[in-house]
């Protein structure tokens, strides 16, 4: 029948560590429908987690060469796979529902998406709890990353950046998607950060505009102005993207505001008010807090350690300089996985799944 293939897709996506449970509904089918055709949903079951020209794709699947490379090219600028260029040279590899297909719809998204995305949401989150490794981490604010001891390179926001060689900028899917269900964010949308390993690899990309590293720290700045929390993927090294996120529209942060989730986020520290400097102005709770980690108790504020994020947002805007940022017992902080491939293989431990197939 004509959904099969879709049907297969939905269990190659969810034979990825990340997940793309079903529904009792079918909800996941129709959304996939929505996103590709038929000839674009077989195709991408050929494809792997790792990067692969036209020809190597054509080689290993015995697909015809012919066309193949516009297929694939005209896939990568519908965000229906990842791709890339390099020195004239272009590659591509499936992404997993989140974080990938999902983002890449933002130029294609309409209402209808912005519903049926929203529901699904429900069904995802509810599947993804209970699994480690996180899939995000909070990056804190770093000038107020805890003084006298070292701070580790996926602790300080500046060191991604500096770890790039290209830079990218795009407008956040979180706030776009708000916006089309009438319920727009004031705070900026132009704050979504990616992060390339070689220079020129965002010159072609169809998503976003490529920046200069300079230009991609004033988006830093502009962020912790706006009171937006630093998010990126939890891992050590090859970070690829830095999310700049509000407790409004963003999913991961409104699980954790709305439903106290916070093992979907890795985060080494957490706030703490002095009560004797306290003035109760409510500046952390009510203007920098995106995760309703503060609460009034009686003539002060008090930080809920629990729900902490270890953002560092309420820090920088406290007249009195009643709040720090502290770092966690040794004991309860989660050394993220090495790399991608490192937090896939834990990822699908967890699920108890084989998804070599793919790699």
């Amino acid at each position: 029948m004509a959904d099969e293939v879709y049907y297969r897709l939905a269990k190659v996506l969810d034979s990825l560590p990340q997940g793309f449970p079903a529904t009792d509904s079918g909800l996941e089918i129709r959304l996939l429908k929505k996103i590709f055709t038929e000839d674009e949903a077989d195709l991408f079951c050929d494809l792997r987690l790792t990067l692969e020209t036209a020809e190597e794709i054509s080689k290993r699947t015995g697909r015809p060469l012919e066309g193949l490379d516009d297929r694939l090219v005209s896939m990568w600028h519908r965000g229906e796979v990842w791709g890339q260029a390099v020195d004239g040279v272009r590659r591509f590899r499936m992404m997993p529902w989140i974080v990938g297909i999902y983002e890449f719809q933002i130029d294609r998204m309409d209402r209808e998406f912005c519903e049926m995305t929203e529901e699904y949401s429900m069904h995802f989150g509810a599947a993804a709890v209970g699994f480690g490794p996180s899939i995000m981490q909070v990056v804190p604010v770093e000038r107020h990353v805890p003084t006298g001891q070292q701070a580790l390179p996926y602790d300080q926001v500046s060191t991604l950046i500096e770890n790039g060689q290209a830079w990218c900028i795009n407008d956040c899917i979180c706030k776009k998607e708000k916006g089309l269900m009438d319920n727009p964010c004031e705070k900026p949308i132009a704050v979504c950060l990616a992060i390339g390993d070689q220079a020129g690899v965002f010159d072609e990309s169809p998503w976003g505009r490529a920046i200069t590293k300079e230009e991609a720290f004033q988006v830093l700045e502009r962020a912790e102005e706006a009171g937006l929390v630093h998010l990126t993927g939890n891992v050590e090294t090859g970070h690829n993207f830095i999310c700049n996120c509000c407790g409004c529209c963003c999913g991961v942060l409104g699980a954790i505001k709305n439903f106290g989730l916070t093992d979907i986020t890795n985060s080494r520290h957490y706030a703490e008010i002095d009560p004797d400097l306290c003035t109760a102005c409510g500046t952390c709770a009510d203007e920098r807090c995106q995760v309703a980690a503060i609460e009034e108790a009686g003539e002060v504020y008090r930080v809920l350690t629990e729900k902490c994020i270890g953002c560092g947002l309420c820090v920088t805007t406290c007249p009195a300089e009643a709040i720090a940022l502290i770092r966690k017992p040794e004991d309860r902080i989660v050394i993220p996985p090495r790399d991608e491939v490192a937090w896939n293989d834990e990822r699908a431990r967890q699920r108890g799944l084989d998804y070599s197939a793919y790699k």
